[in-house]
């Protein structure tokens, strides 16, 4: 067995206390980070180091609860599953502005993704070596380690639980960088903001031409529309449309510069792995 802890450029005495772990014991591993590079790219170091049959990922603070490993363990054991999830089943303590937004947005990955996403999941999860190897054969860097859970397949399981408060600290996750990780899912994982925006295009160049219309039959019947009017119409027309074409093309666009940049998800600053 071997314990992997992951530290994402931290500030505070987290890596020297893993490191006094790691002097009693020879299963402690660590990896350090020159930087805080996010939790996507702690999630990948920390698998790619794992070496074991059974791969098992959990976040430090506590609210995923150890007991239920050796269940989990018996599942796979004894059931066939190649992983085993997490998931809440209550949102107890957290912002209730925060847990509708998260409800919404599993709501519309679901609609716009082939890749199931299940709402309330954690990081939490228990995982066969060939699962593990699945999802590290996915080497983007844009990580949305969520999506890439459901889209390897694979027969899971699912255990629910009741949320638990952090033992230590306060969470970093602002409503912007949630905001931010949440865009990431839907690019990487779906095209339904470029199909938004055909719909969204054909719906105003319709308006577009059906206010054109009407101000020729205005014109028409003798009421005299003025020069601003059909300005504004054509002009607000195409200008709207275009920025919103533009817009979402510049997102994709930037989640392509970034992979053909084909950066490093992490820089190694410490740690005692070998090889």
């Amino acid at each position: 067995m071997e314990l992997i802890f992951v530290d994402d450029g931290s500030k505070d005495r987290t890596l020297d206390i893993v490191k006094e772990f790691a002097e009693n014991d020879e299963r402690v591993k660590y990896i350090s980070f020159s930087r805080n590079f996010g939790k996507e790219a702690a999630i990948y170091a920390g698998l790619k180091a794992s070496k074991g049959d059974l791969v098992c990922m959990m976040d430090a603070d506590l609210q995923d609860p150890p007991s239920l490993l050796p269940e989990m363990c018996r599942i796979i054991k004894d059931e066939g599953y190649d992983s085993v999830a997490t998931r809440r089943s209550t949102r107890k303590g957290e912002p209730k502005l925060r847990s509708f937004f998260a409800r919404k947005f599993y709501k519309i990955m679901n609609k716009a993704s082939d890749t199931e996403m299940i709402s309330g999941a954690r990081d939490y999860r228990l995982m066969t070596r060939q699962f593990v190897n699945a999802v590290l054969d996915l080497s983007e860097r844009n990580r949305f380690t969520k999506g890439m859970f459901g889209w390897v397949g694979f027969k899971t399981k699912w255990i629910d639980y009741e949320n638990a408060e952090r033992v230590a600290g306060k969470t970093k996750w602002s409503f912007k960088k949630l905001f931010s990780y949440a865009v990431d899912g839907i690019v990487a994982f779906s095209t339904l903001p470029l199909k938004f925006l055909l719909r969204f295009g054909i719906a105003i160049s319709v308006l577009g031409v059906l206010a054109i219309i009407t101000s020729i039959v205005l014109v028409i019947v003798g009421v005299q529309v003025p020069g601003w009017i059909w300005a504004t119409e054509i002009i607000g027309t195409l200008i709207g449309m275009e920025s919103a074409f533009l817009g979402i093309y510049g997102v994709y666009m930037e989640k392509i510069y970034i992979e053909e940049k084909n950066r490093p998800i992490y820089i190694e600053k410490d740690s005692n792995i070998k090889g």
